[in-house]
């Protein structure tokens, strides 16, 4: 920060320091004290317009007064039951997912997506009987057992043995092609050549994101997704989709597969579904859960199917169908493309912009000596320095890729002064 260090600060991280475990990647140096829409506010006042919608889970923006409301009004009721106790919220928000998925009408409500994934890996394998998990090399799922044995993108160093039978493929990437003038649908037949070789027979499920956001926000090219689907099916395996992030309106549409009309056999969905809190969903259709009872599925956890977030997240999906938040993501996810690209246009560091709705991805090249990622990290720094929180994954590598995924409600004003904000970001860490 430019702006000397006040004592009162010193204060707040040397506590900080003394007491905080580190957890990836460094603090942010601006302390919120409260938040309003797309803005965050500390102590003194200073505001910074939040493009990343807090862990890219605020897609109605900070403090929505309809979630504060709904919050205030059911943690007076109902906040916590014995997990064998099912509540109203509960099967309100099972049934109004259901309907936005008719095909997927079992649901089990969870807190984070890593446990979403950690529940529908271990549902694939009971209902498949089989073991084997694949996903992207570029993927990132969760950081618990299962769910951190198919990420790809880091974790995986100096913590002994993962999970064994995982495997992983790259995912296509159009404007960094691992082979050039290999289609994707080659890429893909290949890998599934390869894995073919490798596996033991006992392929279970191919996890992924229709946009790998983590990974650089790479968007599976239309047709991919029924590509897979099909290897998957030939297979016996499950096509599972993590929708953590493009899931409930943020491509443009409520889910990220709805473009190719590709339904998986499990979906879950986790950030965008508690617009901030902590919610997520496993989804499957009745024939598997089915054969999930007779198995005797078990994730049986202490916070599954709570009341209070999911009266919260009944709300959410009240609120974007009623303010057409998907339809608007589009038409404001275009005025935010073309402000980026005009800024790819005036700045030779920046090599591609790309991604779906209000999901996209600024992606830099090497400059003046230093490679994409130290481009990309010196832009995130004097962009927090001008008041633009955007770009939050620091840690594994995104290949010098920004990602950027304002609240889906976000204004045409507050697009433009994001892009504003990013252009002199850009210039103040390049000198250019």
């Amino acid at each position: 920060m430019n702006e000397a260090v006040k004592p009162a600060d010193a204060a707040f991280w040397s506590r900080a320091r003394r007491h905080l475990l580190r957890y990836g990647g460094n603090f942010v140096p601006f302390v919120p004290e409260r938040a309003e829409g797309a803005f965050l506010y500390d102590a003194g006042g200073r505001r910074m317009l939040d493009f990343t919608s807090g862990q890219m889970s605020a897609i109605l923006g900070h403090c929505h007064p309809e979630i504060v409301a709904t919050v205030r009004e059911t943690v007076g009721k109902l906040d916590h039951l014995f997990s064998s106790m099912v509540s109203g919220p509960v099967v309100d928000l099972a049934e109004a997912l259901a309907r936005l998925v008719p095909s997927l009408p079992r649901v089990l409500l969870l807190s984070t997506g890593g446990e979403a994934n950690e529940a529908a890996i271990r549902l694939a394998k009971l209902v498949t009987g089989k073991w084997e998990i694949v996903g992207f090399a570029q993927s990132w799922h969760g950081m618990t057992g299962g769910a951190a044995a198919a990420t790809y993108k880091a974790g995986r160093r100096g913590i002994g043995p993962l999970m064994p039978g995982q495997y992983a493929i790259p995912a296509p990437n159009p404007h960094r092609p691992r082979f050039p003038g290999i289609g994707w649908k080659q890429e893909l037949d290949d890998s599934f050549a390869l894995l073919d070789r490798q596996c033991t027979g006992n392929l279970a499920a191919f996890i992924a994101e229709p946009i790998l956001s983590s990974g650089g926000v790479l968007d599976l090219p239309p047709g991919y997704l029924a590509a897979l689907k099909e290897h998957c099916r030939a297979r016996g395996m499950l096509l599972i989709l993590d929708e953590a992030q493009t899931g409930i309106g943020r491509t443009g549409q409520m889910f990220g597969f709805d473009r190719d009309g590709v339904v998986p056999d499990i979906l879950t969905l986790s950030k965008t579904l508690g617009a901030g809190l902590p919610l997520s969903a496993v989804m499957t259709g009745d024939a598997i859960a089915a054969v999930a009872d007779e198995r005797e599925f078990l994730f049986y956890t202490t916070h599954v199917n709570d009341p209070l977030p999911a009266a919260v997240g009944v709300k959410v999906l009240e609120i974007v169908a009623r303010d057409g938040l998907a339809a608007r993501a589009a038409k404001s996810g275009a005025r935010l493309a073309a402000g980026l690209r005009q800024i790819m246009q005036r700045h030779a560091c920046v090599g591609d912009v790309r991604g779906r709705g209000l999901l996209l991805g600024l992606e830099f090249a090497g400059h003046g000596g230093r490679s994409a990622g130290e481009v990309s990290e010196a832009v995130t720094a004097a962009a927090t320095d001008l008041g633009l929180s955007a770009n939050i994954v620091r840690v594994g590598a995104s290949d010098g890729t920004m990602r950027i995924a304002p609240p889906l409600n976000v204004t045409d004003a507050e697009i433009d002064l994001g892009v504003e904000l990013l252009d002199r970001a850009i210039r103040r860490a390049t000198g250019a």
